[in-house]
Formats: structure tokens, sequence, C-alpha cells
């Protein structure tokens, strides 16, 4: 008897296994409807197809290009270049809706962390430049004035510039640049990524600092590798020696081997320093047993 009820209950749940599955697969069966298949999470988007950057390091930014500064004034892009301190050149669009204020936001926040010998225009210098060439300087003009309003820093507007340029100049930069976007029609915006690119006193890229968050320390030491340790103190030419920028982290991670090579030096330099006096009072008293 109580075998017979344990086959009726397993064959009830099977009945009930199996109506489940089948409601469960007719729920999610369709038929085809001449539609493409959805997206797979590893596909690209259409409208970010020819989008991103290609990091050009050591490539150099054509420095006779004219645009025009947020004065409206003419000038080349070489007047910003005194051949001592380094540029960051954030290619964004003024009216963007989103991307362009988050990096915006990201860098000014990462700059006021920084100390105050690292202000805009004591030690390096910043170009936000509009890669939407019916940008007016205007309207760069009413942007400059939003972020120094942020930034809260005496002086920086000197060297904090908000550029526009027409067409062929935006195309030229930007692909000296590596920096590609395109319009998107559907949101009538443009679609485009997002970096602070750090080019040498010449002209040169050097370093890439991609998305919208900064770490202060990443700014400081891009821009003092940007001039081969020559705008920093001795402290952050050592820190530079102990860091090296890691892409796959996009930031700077301790370099194992120098800072072994720093530790050896400076175990070499303690037993110097130890030993010295020995030495000094060896001699001392040989010089006295020489004297009798």
């Amino acid at each position: 008897m109580l075998s017979a009820k344990l086959v009726l209950n397993m064959k009830t749940m099977g009945v009930a296994l199996s109506a489940t599955a089948l409601l469960c697969f007719s729920a999610n069966t369709q038929a085809y409807d001449g539609k493409p298949a959805p997206m797979v999470a590893n596909e690209q988007p259409k409208e970010l197809e020819g989008v991103g950057i290609d990091e050009k390091l050591g490539g150099k930014v054509d420095l006779s290009l004219k645009v025009k500064d947020d004065n409206g004034q003419e000038v080349t892009l070489g007047s910003f270049f005194d051949g001592k301190h380094p540029v960051i050149i954030s290619p964004v669009y003024f009216s963007c809706p989103g991307l362009c204020n988050f990096h915006l936001n990201g860098l000014t926040d990462a700059l006021k962390l920084m100390e105050n010998e690292w202000t805009v225009g004591k030690k390096f210098k910043i170009l936000s430049m509009s890669f939407d060439s019916k940008e007016t300087p205007d309207l760069a003009a009413a942007k400059k004035k939003t972020y120094m309003k942020i930034y809260g820093r005496e002086g920086a507007e000197k060297e904090w510039h908000f550029l526009t340029a027409d067409e062929a100049t935006v195309q030229a930069i930007t692909q000296s640049l590596g920096f590609k976007f395109k319009w998107d029609e559907s949101q009538k915006e443009w679609a485009h990524a997002s970096a602070a690119v750090i080019i040498t006193p010449d002209g040169t890229i050097s370093r890439y600092l991609p998305g919208i968050l900064f770490n202060p320390k990443d700014i400081k030491l891009a821009l003092n590798e940007a001039t081969e340790g020559k705008i920093g103190s001795i402290v952050d030419s050592l820190v530079l020696y102990c860091f090296k920028y890691d892409p796959h982290q996009s930031k700077y991670t301790l370099a194992a081997f120098n800072l072994m090579k720093m530790g050896g030096a400076v175990m070499v330099l303690v037993m110097v320093l130890w030993l010295l006096p020995i030495l000094i009072r060896s001699r001392k008293a040989k010089k006295k047993e020489a004297g009798r």
C-alpha cells in the first residue's frame, strides 16, 4: 500500500514538473517576427561604432593650427605652449548635456585636492577644447566662468583656456589626439569618449588619463612625467621613479623593480653613514699611535 502511494506521488510530481517546464517554455517562446535578434552583451551598439580613443603616445600636436580663445581672439595653438610647462587638453563640447560635464567636474574636483603650488598656471596649463565647430567663443566664455567659480583658485583663469575652432581645425586636432566622435541623430547630441590628454611642453602626446574621475596623484605623476621630472619637487621625482603607468588599470602603480633598486641604494647609504664614523675614528687612532 505504501509502495503504491509512493509511486502515485512520484507520478504526480513528474506531471507537475513537466507542466511547469512546458508553461515556462511556452511563455518565453515567440514566433519569429522577422526582426533581428537582440544584441548580446559583448556587442557594441551601432551608435558607438567609430567612437573612442586611439592612444597616439609620442605623436605631435600641430601647434601652428589656429583656434579662438574664450575672448574671441584667433590665436595659434602654440601660443599656449611655452616650452616649460606641460598642457592638459580635454576634448569636450560646451553644450553637452552629460558626459562632458562629468569629465570637467571630475577634473576640477581632482585639481581642487592638489596643493596650492599645483594650481593651474603655476606648473601646468589646461585647454578645454570644443570638438563641435558650431560652438562659439561666447559659449566657451560662459563655460569658463562656471568652472573658474567652481575651481575657486586665484589666477587660474589666465592659464585655463576654453577654445573653439572651425571644422577643419577641430578634425586636425582630434585626429592627432586619436579622439573619435560622431553625431547621434536620434539623440541630437555627440557620441564621444572622455579623457584628459597630457601634452609635453613641446607638443608631444605623453599620457592619456581616461574617464570622468581622476586621482590627483595620477595627474601630478603624468604632468611630472611629461617634463621628465622638471616641474615637481625632489619628492615628486622620487615618487615618479617608484611608480609606472598601468594602461590596464588606467592609473599609476608601484614599480616593484625600481622600488627594490631604491631600497638597495638606501641600504648602501645607511651602511656608508654607519661605517664612516668608525673609519674616521680608526684613522685618528692610527695617527696617534704613529705620533708616539
